[in-house]
């Protein structure tokens, strides 16, 4: 698919090369950012059946993706090789002169390439994708030119073309980088969903700093459990008033095996007051949530503010598999945690 030339742009260097006013600046930045949304809008409107090819080929790949590019589109090659890899699928970045030059041994036959050119006809890639074909590996090809000898060589063409770069002198790689990437994110973000990649095995790979921190946190690592106070689900409103004034607002009620039955909150108890005066004789059972939220032991406690933060719940009772209580873990002490 050919593009027009993108026309010729404004800037922010004035006439007679004075200094540019912060307006001026400021316009040139936004149409710099609206250029490069607009180029990945265009690569998003079409892309068709051969998306779905490229993620079956990810998807069904028994060794590793090599991806690879040079000048701009290596470092573009770069980051979506460890996107792949941080989300489950392991890759690697070979840069095509290195690979020429001795690293191709790190290419076996069980593995998936992809090759980033915005031209498709960069000379340092033809050797590497001669050898690729040789080995008979399935290559993604991701360019700006689907009629390029790198579309004609690939297995599946990705049309990564934009219509000019956002560089004013339509030079400098910005749009065409920018829409390759956020191709590689989309390979990579729909391959995670078709191979059923969930947040705990994100954990596995992240395991240091913050986002480790986050993603390995469970329930049970934040909840108030030992004497967490529960109330029987035979009992009256009244054995509930301290138990709630005590622990933030939220009591589980259970059966004699300390299984959830109910939950009764502190906004329970004050919309009952109002209506009825005398509360205190009203059995649990007419004012509790006969089917309360529950949070489950092991589950990542990322997950469980998500829920949380959905229903406007500030407390959830923590049970095991058989529905009994260990304890109660409260939104603000995840918040905290920083586990999100």
């Amino acid at each position: 698919m050919k593009h027009a030339a993108a026309e010729p742009v404004a800037t922010a260097e004035p006439r007679g090369g004075g200094v540019p006013s912060p307006a001026a600046l400021l316009e040139e930045g936004r149409r710099v950012l609206r250029a490069e949304a607009g180029a990945v809008e265009g690569v998003a409107e079409r892309l068709g059946p051969s998306f779905c090819e490229a993620i079956e080929l990810l998807f069904a790949v028994e060794g590793r993706v090599i991806v690879s590019g040079v000048g701009k589109s290596g470092i573009i090659a770069r980051k979506i090789a460890a996107t792949l890899t941080s989300t489950g699928t392991p890759a690697t970045y070979l840069h095509p002169v290195d690979g020429l030059h001795g690293d191709l041994g790190i290419v076996s036959r069980e593995d998936v390439g992809i090759v980033l050119s915005k031209s498709g006809s960069t000379s340092e890639l033809a050797g590497l994708m001669e050898y690729m074909v040789r080995l008979g590996l399935p290559t993604i090809a991701l360019t700006g030119n689907p009629a390029s000898p790198l579309a004609r060589d690939a297995t599946v063409v990705l049309d990564c073309a934009v219509p000019g770069e956002a560089c004013p002198l339509d030079l400098a790689p910005t749009s065409s980088t920018t829409a390759a990437l956020a191709m590689g994110d989309a390979l990579a973000m729909v391959l995670l969903q078709r191979k059923g990649f969930r947040a705990e095995d994100f954990a596995r790979f992240h395991p240091g700093g913050a986002l480790g921190r986050r993603l390995t946190l469970r329930v049970e690592d934040l909840m108030v459990g030992e004497d967490y106070p529960e109330v029987d689900v035979g009992a009256r409103m009244r054995e509930c008033i301290v138990p709630l004034a005590h622990m933030r607002g939220t009591v589980p009620i259970v059966d004699g095996e300390r299984r959830v039955v109910g939950v009764v909150t502190a906004g329970d108890l004050t919309r009952l007051m109002d209506r009825q005066p005398d509360f205190l004789e009203v059995p649990v059972t007419e004012v509790m949530a006969h089917s309360p939220r529950l949070a489950r032991l092991g589950q990542l406690a990322a997950a469980v503010v998500h829920e949380m933060e959905e229903f406007g719940i500030m407390a959830l009772p923590v049970v095991d598999t058989e529905r009994r209580l260990h304890g109660v873990v409260h939104l603000h002490d995840i918040l905290r945690a920083g586990s999100v």
